[in-house]
This record gives structure tokens, C-alpha cells and sequence, in this order.
């Protein structure tokens, strides 16, 4: 268990800003930063980060919070694990008490295959620096490879004895359990037999975001013609190779300051290039790029430059890989290197400022490389010419948006000679067969749904009580400290009329306690359980303490209370996504009249109470025994109050 003071001393230090920065790539937006959402596949940003409220909200998974619940959502930590990772994050000692057997049993498969990866990580370290084996094949292998004892430990780099059982047993005897061994694919087991799945291999750990172990790529050092050269760990329940990059965790920082990521095939490439001073490389480690793979670039660069090894074979397997790229909306460049140099042996021979000027200088738009490459195919063959520049047409349809293909298009036609309306003809052709093949999707999707298309539609209706309470949770949240001028209405009868009149008068008071008499006096009730909640724990917290924070307050919340809260807090920030000052167009600001908001969703909520007041009398003249004259007088009194109420709010009552 970690202490409270532990805890209190995290939320203190922790910049959600900061934090959410290691993950996303975030622009300033007025007071806020925005992002594309981490968890949903978007091109516009939805993504907002409050540095001042300290709350994140993404609008396209609905999903909000601090910096804690943002690490259990992204990287599906627990809440003590967010907590140890942000303590290490800003230097924070954390006591901690000895969990109890009962607590350990409590853990889940998922952090138990998290606990298993990196206690092999770190037997895998120890054996490469501590065991004969380790150090005479594993230790020599990287030394040789030109790593230095600094990017060996920086890497985590390690070896797995050239044993049967060795890493097996010794884990089982560490009271790790066979299945979750099994799970993770370090153990392999056949029927009452277990042995060791990289048993004689350097071991390369395959890290998260936030550097938590997933799975393990191995190299075999023998010439075993019947084992695989690379062997990686096998999909599992924490590790999905389509979903992770090697390096990413070492890159991130300086993809995002570089607003660049070099891609390339290896994990000794990603290594030798880092060593030598170039960070912002990561690898798809020997698999297919994926889409979910560009989408994690994606979240802190919109550039890519894929690196390639002087191989023309293999350069012409990875062009797939290019128009995937550009189907993300993301823009690419490539790079090759000279015939029998890849990234790993080009970095290891060159210094960083010659490998820094023959990436600047050789990094081609994708559409410069990839007709090159064709061309030099096509070998003057006017046929394989026209199957080149339809590849090169087909690429730039991917690309989603119209002026960067119309710019691609006119390139296309300068370097392949060829007319931009032959092109532009083309590419209107391979849309038009894109789009018939989309409508006749959705045609399917619609037949598939046809009688939920023909149920009669039935319009939505506002839940004013429930945007009202809403509303006032807000202005607790933002303003209930302050204290404000109130311009009052108190109710009096004329005394010459002896009718019902509004009497303006001004005092001062704190927001909260505003709020809480007004409701107080008309006896209003919250009807959301939720509101009602938040509202009473809010009044209490303003009432008690001087130095009121949203920080605080949202930090002892639930999970569902706070995404409640960052959902309402963050409203005013949706908008801002809009650039509405670019339009010229500059929005008030609610801080700007506070005491006027205050007044207005108060008597806004006075009037719909009364409306409420007032149908319910309605439904009671459908009563036989109903005393309609008293109904009658009742229902003039309140209608009469909710014009004097309107006349204050400037409503048109009818």
C-alpha cells in the first residue's frame, strides 16, 4: 500500500500537461493544448489538455481526467502502478507498506504477465552481466556489434542461457507461476515439459509508451539452419505486435522536439542510430507495418521517413508499407543507403554529423523515390512505363487530403513527363471505383439494417433540469470561491397595486453560498443523483476550505465522478478546437460576468420548476374531485412569477 502523504505528494508535482506530453503530441490552443485522440483513429484534433484546471478530456471517446487516470486509461495501469510511475517520473520517494498475500492474490492476469516480463528482464540482464555464458557470448556479441556498456544498460539488453530450463526454473522457483510464463511465451510447455523459448539467444525487450515491459525479440548467435534468426515473443494479452514499435519509448521525446520519426526494420539499427546521436528512430521489429503502428507515430509527428537498406528486393517489398503511410494522412519520406550498407553498419561507420547530412541531403518525397525506382524498372518499356505512373497515381489517391494530391499530381507529371490531365482523369477514375465499391458497402450495411431504418423517427428533447444542474456544477467547479456583486430580486407587493413586484438589490457574497441560499430558499432539489452528489460534497469542500482547488477535488473523485467533472469543465475547450478567434470571431468570456451567470441559471431554474408546477396542476383538472377554482388561482400566481421571473431573464413568455 502507498502511503497518503506518497499519494498527496504526487497529485502536488505531477503537470498533467507534462505527463500527457510523453504520449501525445500536444499544440498550444489559447490556454489549453489540444492533440489527436489516443484513443480513437482521428486526423482532426479532439484531444484538450487544461493546464490550469489540470484535467484532460477527449471528446471523441468521451473518456476525461488527471494525469492518473490518464496513464490507467492509455497504458492500463492500476492506480498504485500510475502512482509509482509518476513518482518516478518527478524524482518522488514513495513509502509503501509490505502488500499482503491476500492483496498479491488479488492481482489480475494482466499485471501478473506485467510482473512476469519484467522480472525476466531483468534475469536476462543479470545473466549477460554476471555469468560466464552471459558475458563470453551474449556480452562479446553486442560489444562486437559496436554497443557500448552505456546503450547496453539504456536498452536493457540481455541474454538467455543456452539452456533447456534455465530461465524456467529459476522463475518457478522465484514463486512465479507456469501459466503465466506460458502466457507471455517465455516457457513453452508440452504436456508435463516446460522449457525456455529463447533458450541461447541476446534478448532484445520490447518496452510500452511508458516503458513497461510487452515481449521479447531474440537473436540466435549459432548457425543453427533450423532455428529462426529473429524469433519474437508470441502474441498475449499485454503484448500485440501489430500495435507496438521497438524504440518508441527511448524515441518519443525527440520524434515530438524533432517532429520527425526515422523507421526502420531492425532492432540494432533503432540501437546504432540512437548510440550515435539520432533519437528519434523506431522500428516495426521485423513484422508488416501496420496502421495502428503509423497511428502511434502519428500521435506525436505527422513526418516519417522511412529508412531502407541498399537492398533493391527489399526496398521493393517495403513500397507497401509507403502507400500505408500515406493512407494515414501522415507525410513520408525515404531514404536508402548505399548497396550492402544498412541503417545499423551506416551509423556505426559514419559520425553524427555525416550521418546527419546524408540523411538531409538523400531524404526524397515519397513520390521523387518511388518513380526512380519504377522507372529504372520499366527499363524504357513504354508499357511498364504507363504501369509505373498508374502505381505512382495509386499512391496519391490514398493520400486523403485534396491540395497535397493535387500537388503530388503536378510533380507526377513533371518527373514522368507526362500530362497533368492524364492524371488527374486517372485519379478521378480510381475514386470513382473507390467510391462505388464504398456505396455498395454501405448499401449492404443498409439492407442489413432496414428495419431499423424504417422504425418512425422521434425528436429529442433538451433535459432543461438536467443542463441547469449541470450547469450550476460548473460554476461551483470554476468560480463557487470567488465573490461576486449579485444585483438581487426580491419579491414584494405594490403597495398601492397590492400586485406582485421584483425589487432590485445589490449585495455581496461568495459564489457558493449564492447558490446554496437561493436553492435553499425555494426548496430546489437536484433530480440527477450524480449532480445531487457533486453538488453537496462541492458546497461542503467551498465551505470548508479557503484555498479551494478543481485539482484537489477532481483527484479524490472516482473514476466516474471525475470523468463527469472534466466532461463539464472541459466544454468551453471543445470549442476552442474550432479556432474561432482565426475567424474573427472572439467569444466572451464567462469569468468576464460570473455574478450575471449565476443569476440567470438560477432564475432559468426557478422558471422550468415552475413550468413543472404548472403541468403538474394541469394533469390534476383531469381529476373528477379536483377544486378547479383553486387550481385555476394557483396556476395564475405561479405563471404571473414566472413573468416577472422571465422580464428579469429577458424571455419572451407567451
Amino acid at each position: 500500500m502507498i502511503s497518503q502523504s506518497s499519494i498527496a505528494q504526487v497529485f502536488e508535482t505531477a503537470r498533467v500537461e507534462e505527463v500527457i506530453g510523453d504520449f501525445v503530441q500536444l499544440k498550444k490552443s489559447g490556454s489549453s493544448f489540444k492533440g489527436l485522440s489516443p484513443f480513437s483513429d482521428e486526423r482532426s484534433p479532439s484531444f484538450m489538455v487544461s493546464p490550469v484546471k489540470q484535467i484532460w478530456k477527449d471528446f471523441s471517446s468521451g473518456k476525461g481526467g488527471n494525469a492518473v487516470t490518464f496513464l490507467m486509461e492509455h497504458e492500463h495501469f492500476t492506480y498504485p502502478e500510475a502512482i509509482k510511475y509518476l513518482a518516478k517520473k518527478y524524482n518522488i520517494e514513495i513509502e509503501e507498506t509490505e502488500r499482503t498475500d491476500e492483496e498479491k492474490a488479488k492481482q489480475n492476469v494482466r499485471e501478473s504477465l506485467y510482473l512476469v516480463s519484467e522480472y525476466a528482464n531483468t534475469y536476462f540482464q543479470n545473466v549477460l552481466h554476471n555469468t560466464d555464458q552471459g558475458k563470453a557470448i551474449g556480452l562479446s556479441y553486442f560489444k562486437e556489434r559496436g554497443f557500448t556498456e552505456e546503450t547496453i544498460k539504456k536498452f536493457q539488453l540481455g541474454y538467455s542461457l543456452d539452456e533447456w530450463q534455465a530461465f524456467s526454473d529459476e522463475a518457478l522457483s522465484k514463486g512465479y507461476k507456469l501459466e503465466f510464463l506460458a502466457a507471455t511465451g517465455l516457457t513453452i510447455v508440452k504436456g508435463e515439459k516446460h522449457f525456455d523459448r529463447f533458450k541461447g539467444r541476446v534478448m532484445f525487450p520490447i518496452h510500452s509508451m511508458s516503458g513497461r515491459i510487452l515481449g521479447y525479440g531474440g537473436r540466435i548467435l549459432t548457425n543453427d539452419k533450423k532455428a529462426a534468426k529473429y524469433l519474437n515473443s508470441p502474441e498475449s494479452e499485454i503484448y500485440h505486435k501489430s500495435k507496438v514499435l521497438y524504440g518508441l519509448y527511448h524515441a518519443k521525446q525527440s520524434i515530438a522536439k524533432e517532429d520527425n520519426c526515422y523507421l526502420v526494420e531492425g532492432y540494432t539499427d533503432v540501437i546504432q542510430f540512437y548510440q550515435t546521436g539520432i533519437k528519434n528512430v523506431v522500428s516495426s521489429s521485423g513484422t508488416a507495418l501496420s496502421a495502428d503502428q503509423i497511428r502511434l507515430i502519428n500521435r506525436l509527428t505527422n513526418n516519417i521517413t522511412v529508412l531502407f537498406d541498399g537492398d533493391a528486393a527489399g526496398i521493393r517489398a517495403s513500397i507497401r508499407g509507403i502507400d500505408l503511410i500515406l493512407e494515414q494522412g501522415v507525410n513520408v519520406k525515404v531514404c536508402t543507403f548505399p548497396d550492402g550498407e544498412d541503417p545499423d553498419s551506416f551509423s556505426k561507420s559514419n559520425t553524427l554529423e555525416e550521418l546527419t547530412e546524408y540523411l538531409k541531403e538523400n531524404a526524397k518525397d515519397f513520390i521523387q523515390f518511388k518513380a526512380s525506382l519504377l522507372v529504372k524498372e520499366a527499363n524504357n518499356d513504354p508499357i511498364k512505363k504507363a504501369e509505373t505512373i498508374r502505381d505512382i497515381v495509386n499512391s496519391i489517391a490514398k493520400i486523403p487530403d485534396q491540395i497535397k494530391r493535387e500537388v503530388y499530381i503536378q510533380e507526377c507529371a513533371r518527373i514522368m513527363d507526362i500530362s497533368e490531365n492524364v492524371l488527374f482523369s486517372t485519379l478521378a477514375q480510381i475514386n470513382k471505383k473507390e467510391n462505388a465499391e464504398a456505396n455498395k458497402t454501405y448499401e449492404q450495411d443498409q439492407k442489413a439494417f432496414q428495419v431499423v431504418k424504417n422504425e418512425p423517427k422521434t425528436n429529442s428533447k433538451v433535459d432543461v433540469q438536467f443542463e441547469l444542474e449541470r450547469k450550476i456544477i460548473e460554476i461551483l467547479m470554476l468560480y463557487g470561491d470567488r465573490t461576486e456583486q449579485f444585483e438581487d430580486l426580491m419579491l414584494k407587493e405594490d403597495e398601492v397595486t397590492k400586485e406582485l413586484v421584483l425589487e432590485q438589490v445589490q449585495q455581496e457574497a461568495r459564489v457558493f453560498e449564492k447558490i446554496y441560499l437561493d436553492l435553499q430558499e425555494d426548496e430546489m432539489q437536484f433530480s440527477n443523483p450524480q449532480f445531487k452528489a457533486l453538488y453537496y460534497s462541492l458546497i461542503d469542500k467551498l465551505n470548508q476550505d479557503e484555498n479551494f482547488s478543481t485539482k484537489n477535488f477532481v483527484n479524490q473523485l472516482d473514476q466516474d465522478s471525475a470523468n463527469t467533472i472534466t466532461t463539464i469543465l472541459m466544454e468551453d475547450e471543445r470549442y476552442s478546437l474550432h479556432d474561432w478567434q482565426r475567424n474573427m470571431i472572439v467569444p466572451k468570456e464567462k469569468k468576464d460576468s460570473v455574478a450575471q451567470l449565476v443569476s440567470q441559471t438560477i432564475l432559468s431554474l426557478r422558471c422550468h420548476l415552475i413550468d413543472l408546477k404548472v403541468a403538474e396542476y394541469k394533469n390534476e383538472t383531469l381529476n373528477e374531485n379536483a377544486d378547479l377554482r383553486t387550481i385555476i388561482s394557483d396556476v395564475k400566481d405561479y405563471l404571473g412569477l414566472k413573468m416577472l421571473l422571465s422580464r428579469k431573464l429577458g424571455k419572451v413568455v407567451g
